[in-house]
């Protein structure tokens, strides 16, 4: 059945996000968009249609991104289980460094910044710091029930994506081996979580 006049389609759409994270990752923020066209089978005048602009590619990138990431903390029973879900939410973490294209995106927008200050302010707003305020909600919940002791949400979510993935990030960013930390990655989360509820426990 032909689609409507205006209506998106939807395997076209994932093609062109799935072929901008491998564009982007290996040719950083300034990679252009005929790339990744040709890489979706579609043409430069398609991904405008589905996305706009440039810009708003990569935001819709970073926001799906940031959705799948913080799910464990969303879904039904999240704050039953706060051991359980700040497990699943930090092996979320801790893959999006070790894998790619996610982990590579994030370096080359380091590499890249000072090309591309309002992609990589995308980048950092969207994803680093959005990731860590839906953290800091899910915390300030657990609070409010007396899971756990805090005055500053924000901070602990900080502290907790330090456990997490602080070392791992300075390994990407300068292309170490991350073979041995992938083997490691579910006993580091729920280390992760374990120390976490332990050091804020009331």
């Amino acid at each position: 059945m032909p689609r409507a006049l205006g209506q998106i389609d939807i395997r076209k759409s994932e093609a062109i996000v799935n072929a901008a994270f491998s564009v982007l990752s290996e040719r950083g923020l300034s990679a252009p968009l005929e790339e990744v066209a040709r890489r979706a089978n579609v043409s430069k005048q398609t991904v405008y249609n589905h996305y706009g602009s440039k810009t708003q590619l990569i935001r819709t990138l970073i926001e799906r991104r940031r959705d799948e990431m913080c799910a464990p903390l969303t879904r039904p029973g999240a704050l039953d289980d706060p051991q359980g879900s700040l497990t699943a939410y930090a092996s979320a973490m801790i893959r999006s460094v070790l894998t790619e294209p996610y982990g590579e995106l994030m370096r080359m927008a380091v590499i890249g910044a000072p090309d591309s200050p309002e992609l990589v302010d995308i980048l950092y707003d969207t994803g680093f710091m959005g990731v860590r305020q839906k953290l800091a909600r899910y915390l300030e919940s657990l609070a409010a029930r007396g899971v756990i002791r805090t005055d500053n949400p924000v901070e602990a979510a900080e502290m907790f994506a330090g456990l997490a993935v602080g070392g791992l990030q300075i390994r990407r960013m300068i292309g170490r081996d991350l073979g041995r930390d992938a083997l490691s990655e579910p006993n580091r989360a729920a280390n992760c979580a374990r120390v976490f509820l332990k050091a804020f426990a009331p």
